[in-house]
């Protein structure tokens, strides 16, 4: 029996209640109170470093140009990925892992886990972290919800399968189907600045139809930004902050002490 349902039965809790305790942590969604006050889950590290991370892949049309683009580059990223989109194409997920880049859970399939219960965001995460996990032998450790948006089931989801939650600081906007390669540089440039998250797509399959090409687009130019500013780009397990001067708190990992 659940915890929600002894609540329940005592009497002990109401269902608007239990509602409200369910989507509390959703005010997490707002990029600008979330960067203000909740800088480890906008993943926000080491002032001299930026972590690029890509959310909805891997796919097999797109993910590629990504990862030649970061090769040239000599760069290594974070990807997101979605369960069901791994199982379609394992050879890749291998080959990101075996190039460096540090894979993590998008889910398993991209839908809001605010329409989730405990025990179905649970199953969610459980089954991405498993499948992920076994294409590269190596237990994923960070996730990212679908549309950002966290919920108290989520947490405990995390808590139990040994995942960290890391949401963004700057992104592209560049699902749109009005984005060019100019506007998804611009929206990033807008809040890019040492210790920033980039959240990027290197796949459309939530996203408008050729979108990737955008991202693409606009990615030679963000990392030339970053690099003009003494910026190391990399990913997200490099970005833990070396200094208790650069968060203004004791120097730690930003994956640390995330979930309650």
């Amino acid at each position: 029996m659940t915890t929600a349902r002894t609540l329940l039965r005592a009497g002990a809790v109401t269902l608007p209640a239990l509602a409200a305790l369910h989507a509390a942590p959703v005010i997490s969604t707002f990029g600008p109170l979330r960067n203000r006050l909740m800088p480890r889950l906008s993943g926000r590290g080491r002032s001299g470093h930026v972590a690029l991370t890509f959310d909805d892949g891997p796919d097999h049309l797109s993910t590629p140009h990504f990862l030649r683009l970061l090769e040239t580059r000599e760069l290594r990223a974070t990807f997101f990925l979605l369960g069901s989109m791994a199982v379609r194409s394992p050879r890749l997920v291998k080959a990101m892992h075996g190039a460096g880049h540090e894979i993590a859970v998008h889910g398993w399939a991209h839908r809001p886990l605010l329409l989730r219960g405990p025990r179905a965001t649970y199953d969610d995460l459980a089954r991405a972290r498993d499948t992920i996990g076994g294409l590269t032998g190596t237990p994923p450790r960070l996730f990212r919800p679908p549309y950002g948006v966290m919920t108290t089931g989520t947490y405990l989801a995390c808590r139990h399968l040994g995942l960290t939650p890391v949401l963004w600081s700057a992104w592209g906007e560049d699902w749109r189907a009005r984005a060019t390669p100019d506007s998804v540089y611009d929206t990033v440039a807008r809040d890019l600045r040492g210790g920033a998250t980039i959240l990027l797509h290197d796949s459309d399959c939530t996203s408008a139809t050729g979108s990737w090409r955008n991202t693409l687009g606009a990615l030679p130019r963000i990392l030339d930004t970053c690099r003009e500013g003494g910026l190391r780009v990399g990913p997200l397990r490099d970005h833990t902050c070396t200094s208790p001067l650069e968060q203004g708190a004791p120097a730690r990992s930003f994956l640390q002490g995330v979930v309650p």
